[in-house]
């Protein structure tokens, strides 16, 4: 791109190249892959023994979160508080999101280990398992 196409170009088209080289340089890890828990695998993030995390949002809603996210970004040449304000309410529903997530997950695990009655440590390790998983996503973020 020529100094001039760059000088005629509006603040939005500017950010949203900048953002398309990001996109580009910043590795993200391809959305392949089932796990038993039903979540996404990244096979290039790793928990502590190797295996590949799940993702923590199925790839449609991952990338319907970006998409918003990137409205927001655009939006904030024409209306920065509107702006700000979309974004603080796209953040809460992710962590709406994630919220229920855990809960899907947390449900799962009990209903694996039994409530109150006898459970063999086997399914225990596979609960704490699914705990450790979970906690290595939310701090891969």
């Amino acid at each position: 791109m020529s100094r001039e196409d760059h000088d005629r170009m509006g603040t939005a088209e500017l950010v949203a190249g900048a953002e398309r080289r990001a996109d580009r340089m910043e590795p993200r890890p391809p959305d392949d892959g089932q796990r038993m828990d039903g979540g996404q695998q990244h096979p290039g993030m790793r928990d502590a023994q190797g295996e590949p995390l799940a993702a923590l949002f199925p790839p449609e809603m991952s990338s319907q979160f970006r998409d918003r996210w990137d409205q927001v970004q655009i939006g904030f040449v024409d209306d920065p508080r509107q702006a700000v304000q979309q974004a603080d309410e796209l953040v809460a529903q992710v962590m709406k999101s994630l919220a229920g997530s855990f809960a899907d997950q947390r449900a799962r695990v009990e209903q694996g280990i039994g409530q109150g009655g006898e459970t063999d440590t086997e399914n225990l390790r596979m609960a704490l398992r699914s705990y450790r998983s979970f906690f290595q996503r939310l701090l891969s973020l």
